[in-house]
């Protein structure tokens, strides 16, 4: 069995990290290379960098910042928000970043999924999924943020991505995010059932047993984690340690 992986992701704004509730009411969680060189420290699997706004605001994600983090972390380190092309892509990995994941720009050119994957691999390119349930079984994709529903069904979207070389899914439910009520295992599940590619689950984390629920409940690869990790409600040590009180593979 794979070693289960604990994902902190680092949502900016504005050169902040920040957390918000279903997307929405950003509230400031610190500082971006401060909490990098944390997570590293602290025995994080992987550090997720989402510049969360880019899409929205229609520009390029801070590469200082993703330099400046760089420097800071020796495990795997994925960045996204407002990566459009190939050309941002290169620029982003020779930042020093390990895997691309991108959003909205993949849903207004899934052609540069195939790009993408054929330029640096399957293994570099994240698709990142915000879906919010529609109704029973039902899921839409939401790009820009959260602000926009795009119409597309999350199972069909997400198999049509590994087909173009995705190589990993980061799924975020919209209406577990920030809930801190746990993952939303069905919406999880759906996901990882229709697809031959490990599955990171998003939202809802507000302890620690929501972590080794999703992962004993659906075969999910990673666990990402925000304001829990952020506000130091708890460490990634305990986190781990559960994981492997409860017999889940952890590294």
């Amino acid at each position: 069995m794979l070693a289960k992986r604990i994902i902190p992701c680092l949502d900016i704004k504005d050169g902040r990290v920040v957390k918000g509730t279903k997307f929405l009411n950003l509230k400031d969680a610190g500082d971006p290379v401060e909490l990098a060189k944390y997570y590293n420290e602290q025995g994080a699997d992987e550090l997720c960098f989402l510049d969360i706004t880019a899409s929205h605001e229609e520009r390029k994600t801070i590469i200082e910042i993703v330099e400046a983090v760089a420097k800071q972390v020796f495990i795997p380190f994925t960045v996204g928000g407002g990566i459009s092309t190939v050309d941002q892509m290169k620029d982003i990995l020779r930042a020093g970043a390990d895997k691309i994941t991108i959003n909205t720009s993949a849903i207004k050119n899934p052609d540069l999924i195939k790009e993408g994957a054929r330029a640096f691999g399957s293994q570099c390119i994240v698709l990142a999924i915000d879906a919010k349930k529609e109704k029973a079984a039902k899921w839409k994709v939401y790009i820009k943020g959260g602000r926009e529903n795009t119409g597309l069904d999350v199972i069909e979207w997400a198999k049509k991505a590994v087909s173009l070389g995705a190589g990993e899914i980061l799924l975020t439910s919209m209406d577990a995010d920030g809930t801190k009520e746990g993952y939303d295992i069905e919406l999880t599940k759906a996901v990882v059932d229709a697809v031959n590619v490990p599955v990171i689950a998003s939202g809802g984390a507000g302890k620690i047993e929501h972590v080794t629920e999703v992962f004993k409940k659906t075969n999910c690869d990673a666990a990402l984690l925000a304001s829990i990790l952020h506000y130091k409600d708890v460490s990634i040590k305990q986190i781990k340690e559960l994981m492997k009180k409860e017999m889940v593979a952890v590294r």
